[in-house]
């Protein structure tokens, strides 16, 4: 590993480029290269071997692309494989995991809501992480089923997305929630929709500008921060690539998006 290695990046499909806009803001001079598995998308229904088998190719490749640190911009893949891969690789790699501390701590209702994947919520580190931190407090946990799916196929604003939304919030509203975790990268581009329908004392957080600190933080703990003047931003899909283009438009002069086989 070296310095001017880029930050590896790969989610189940396009939801962990809010992940990286976070990573870009706070480290504007960093190359990058982004793996979108979106052929695979959603990690939520899969077995934790299968999920395990898919973070591992994932690794792989971005350390064949010559990645010098890996984000897991997958709550699915961290919470059920980010053991494996740290003892399995050298190269430092940094998680993404429902923010349940901070809304166990400020919670006024003590009654916290998490929307996130089935894979997330089952996995043994994020009821570890709950128990610890949220044990005192009510959490409703609610599986986004097909939110995933809808975004992947780019009907963020579809009257399908807006029907799920409202009929999995409703729980949300019943039991008086001030704090919605969101607990899958892709969720992040819901929250215009999510405001509207719950009240505005609802404070929502997700983890992606906290996962932008971490990397920045290992990446200087291991000196290896560079400043590139020119950065280069790979992104790569193994579906289609529309929705990728899609989400990443506001940096098309900046972005190279392209189909890659992995």
């Amino acid at each position: 590993m070296n310095n001017d290695g880029p930050i590896g990046i790969f989610d189940s499909g396009v939801g962990g480029t809010s992940i990286w806009k976070e990573i870009n803001s706070l480290m504007p001079f960093e190359d990058t290269i982004y793996l979108a598995d979106s052929k695979n998308a959603p990690y939520g229904h899969k077995t934790q071997d299968e999920i395990i088998a898919l973070s591992i190719k994932n690794t792989e490749k971005l350390i064949s692309l010559g990645s010098k640190i890996i984000v897991v911009a997958c709550n699915t893949a961290t919470t059920n494989a980010i053991e494996i891969l740290r003892s399995s690789y050298q190269i430092p790699f940094i998680g993404i995991e429902p923010a349940i501390k901070p809304a166990a701590l400020q919670t006024k209702t003590g009654y916290i809501g998490i929307l996130a994947t089935k894979g997330t919520l089952r996995s043994s580190l994020f009821s570890k992480t709950s128990g610890f931190y949220a044990k005192n407090k009510h959490i409703v946990e609610i599986i986004g089923e097909g939110l995933v799916s809808l975004i992947e196929n780019g009907k963020i604003n579809s009257k399908e997305m807006s029907e799920l939304l409202n009929f999995y919030l409703e729980p949300m509203l019943k039991y008086n929630v001030d704090y919605l975790v969101l607990g899958c990268s892709h969720y992040p581009y819901l929250i215009p929709q999510i405001k509207k329908i719950l009240p505005e004392k609802v404070i929502i957080i997700d983890s992606g500008e906290a996962v932008a600190r971490q990397t920045k933080l290992v990446l200087m703990q291991n000196k290896l921060l560079a400043e590139n003047i020119t950065p280069t931003l790979l992104f790569y899909s193994n579906f289609n690539t529309a929705t990728l283009k899609e989400m990443m438009k506001s940096y098309k002069d900046l972005v190279q998006i392209s189909y890659l086989d992995f």
